[in-house]
């Protein structure tokens, strides 16, 4: 791939507009109803709540069909907070991988899923996709405090053992809003940790895997260096601390009220020298942390193969009920 000939744009399906703005064209993907009534051979239903008309931000719920039960009553599960993938640009939570890995994760481990929208960059630059995500969490802990609350969360959530969960971007998300959050008042909800799949981070200088795969085909690095400048605040640069939280700074403080994460990567991830200084911070700071790295396997592996999609939501099982 000469970079000269390569246009990050088309990459994304997007096309560059004089004015700075971006259109999108092939960013499309198929999209999926929610199915709030079980039929035969559903393990999983789910359905949309709105969260805030005027941002637009809504929230995807998904349930197993069958609930555990002890002694006749229902089994409280365990509560899910999703951030799904997209370098900040990309999908929704109808997106049909997004829908597809929410389901899994909410019949796998079983539990209530709660996959949050959020306004996507360039439109909307960070820190909006944090501030969205922040609202989602309150929303969760609105609904268990109001006696007409959403009756999934209400009747078999669990709010004792609330993770936050995301992808790529999403895992940026669900680490930047733990730190939001750890001084709120959540009750009854708690955040017992988070489930950080391959997340996206970045800074100026160039790491070995970023110059290793420069040239992959599901994330190059033109791409990558594109997604941040969409998606950071104008005039900051990739060693922000929403980009490069290891950069010292201040942020650490926030860093070490973290609850404790499950970091997965895989080794041929341009990302994963970031992904393991990463976890080499959060590690300084105190934070209690399961590093899970492949050595086999791709950016958004477990997006295209469903062997390794498995394998990763039974490793975050057992971080969620272990």
């Amino acid at each position: 791939m000469s970079s000269s000939s390569f246009d990050p744009y088309a990459h994304l399906g997007f096309s560059k507009n004089p004015d700075g703005t971006i259109t999108r064209l092939l960013s499309k993907t198929p999209t999926v109803e929610a199915n709030p009534e079980p039929s035969p051979g559903t393990t999983v239903v789910s359905k949309d709540v709105t969260v805030n008309a005027e941002k637009k931000t809504w929230v995807r719920i998904f349930r197993p069909t069958k609930l555990p039960s002890n002694d006749n009553t229902v089994a409280r599960l365990p509560i899910v907070i999703y951030f799904h993938n997209g370098g900040f640009v990309l999908f929704t939570p109808n997106g049909i991988d997004s829908h597809k890995k929410c389901s899994l994760i909410a019949d796998d481990v079983p539990s209530i899923v709660v996959s949050a929208s959020f306004r996507l960059a360039p439109e909307h630059r960070l820190p909006t996709q944090y501030q969205d995500a922040y609202d989602a969490v309150l929303w969760v802990k609105n609904q268990l405090n109001n006696p007409n609350g959403e009756k999934w969360l209400r009747d078999y959530g669990d709010p004792s053992r609330c993770y936050l969960y995301g992808c790529d971007c999403g895992a940026n998300i669900a680490f930047n809003v733990s730190m939001q959050i750890a001084d709120t008042d959540l009750k009854p909800l708690r955040i017992r940790g988070l489930v950080l799949n391959q997340p996206m981070f970045g800074g100026e200088k160039r790491t070995g895997s970023e110059l290793k795969f420069a040239a992959d085909q599901v994330l190059p690095l033109p791409v990558l260096d594109l997604l941040w400048s969409m998606a950071l605040p104008k005039g900051t640069d990739r060693d922000h601390r929403y980009c490069n939280p290891m950069v010292k700074g201040p942020h650490h403080d926030n860093v070490r009220k973290v609850a404790k994460c499950l970091v997965v990567g895989f080794n041929g991830d341009i990302m994963v020298d970031r992904q393991q200084e990463f976890v080499t911070m959060l590690v300084k700071c105190g934070v209690q942390v399961e590093a899970r790295f492949d050595q086999v396997g791709f950016h958004d592996i477990d997006m295209v193969d469903p062997a390794r999609a498995s394998a990763v939501v039974n490793i975050a099982k057992d971080f969620i009920l272990g």
